[in-house]
């Protein structure tokens, strides 16, 4: 079984990979972990499909995807969400995404907002306030950043 990048504890065929796939997002928590599914996978295509219409026609697949070569997305951890289930028409998730890019690990914490698509009732990523800043460094002894059960000592900081 292959966990979810998204770290919901579940498989990415039982979590994210039918989001992505296509089936549409049952709520905004749902979307927000597959768009950090298909950061940490590569797939442009999804970030583009769930982006409101609004915003779409200033997204630049091209981009996007050089910076997704450059980043290893190395766990996701939810904060807060406000309304975005399954009977609403809008909601917010405020997460922190950790990451490493050029050799530097940081952390982006984010408070998106997520509404349902007039058109088809979908969900789409609407726009977030955001800060990155400098990841601490764990301890030796403290658990991995990136989900893996193990001690950072023995997963990605090993010498």
């Amino acid at each position: 079984m292959i966990l979810c990048p998204c770290q919901s504890g579940l498989s990415f065929e039982a979590c994210c990979g039918p989001i992505l796939a296509g089936t549409p997002a049952p709520t905004a928590l749902a979307l927000m972990r597959s768009r950090y599914t298909a950061y940490a996978r590569g797939d442009v295509a999804h970030l583009a499909r769930t982006l409101a219409p609004e915003h779409r026609a200033g997204f630049d697949a091209a981009d996007v995807s050089a910076g997704m070569r450059e980043t290893q997305w190395l766990g996701l951890e939810i904060l807060d969400t406000v309304d975005g289930g399954a009977d609403d028409s809008s909601g917010i998730v405020e997460f922190v995404a950790r990451f490493q890019s050029q050799g530097r690990a940081s952390a982006l914490h984010e408070r998106s907002r997520f509404r349902r698509d007039a058109a088809d009732g979908n969900w789409v990523y609407v726009d977030g306030e955001t800060a990155v800043q400098p990841a601490k460094k764990p301890g030796r002894n403290d658990p991995c950043p990136c989900g893996s059960g193990r001690k950072f000592k023995h997963c990605c900081g090993r010498a």
